[in-house]
């Protein structure tokens, strides 16, 4: 990483560079907070900045938008953070082992970050720009990812768990209410091994992405 990095630009302090990554990998799967990340990690407000976009530019991470239908919006509003390596994630985190991700508190930041990586890369793979966002209400309904689709939009729930309760379609049902249509397009992807339609969403198991 730390090559990687120096043949994008010349990091004076890769010392707080790499505490710089580390304090982003604690905070993978949450809204972008370059204020925080630079305070906690001793640099100016615009290093944080630049560092940001190193790791972008690298494909390390990638920073996923809150959907709006107003375009500019997406721009400008909070992405959130995700790591695209989930190795390089669970190494910055001093997770070593399948056992210790399981019993570890980022686990399900973890598997989300999983998830959106191979999204992501099935976007770059097909030659597409990656079409994902977001989505959060006030009132602190979410949506983990919404695929844009030309004029639709499909909303992803993800869910770390081998199994699924009803709650883990709640926020789908939301979307739906919200969007006026209760069989719009769906889907749900989860640890398990089981691929199936529960309460009209496809589940996904994680092997399938």
């Amino acid at each position: 990483m730390e090559r990687d990095v120096r043949e994008i630009v010349n990091v004076g302090d890769l010392e707080a560079f790499g505490r710089f990554v580390r304090l982003c990998a604690g905070r993978n799967g949450q809204l972008l907070n370059l204020v925080s990340l630079a305070n906690d990690c001793g640099v100016a407000h615009t290093t944080a900045k630049r560092w940001i976009s190193i790791l972008e530019t690298s494909f390390l991470v990638t920073l996923l938008r809150p959907h709006h239908k107003n375009f500019s919006k997406r721009l400008i509003k909070t992405p959130k953070l995700y790591f695209l390596d989930t190795g390089l994630l669970c190494y910055l985190l001093r997770i070593r082992s399948p056992d210790d991700l399981r019993l570890h508190a980022s686990r399900g930041a973890v598997f989300e970050s999983y998830v959106v990586a191979e999204l992501f890369k099935n976007f770059l793979s097909r030659g597409r720009e990656p079409d994902l966002y977001f989505w959060r209400d006030s009132t602190g309904h979410e949506i983990d990812v919404l695929i844009e689709r030309g004029p639709e939009l499909v909303p992803l729930e993800i869910k770390s768990g081998e199994t699924l309760s009803g709650d883990s379609f709640s926020g789908l049902h939301y979307w739906r209410q919200l969007v006026g249509d209760l069989e719009a397009p769906a889907a749900l992807v989860y640890a398990g091994d089981r691929m199936y339609r529960r309460h009209e969403v496809t589940v996904y198991s994680w092997s399938c992405l």
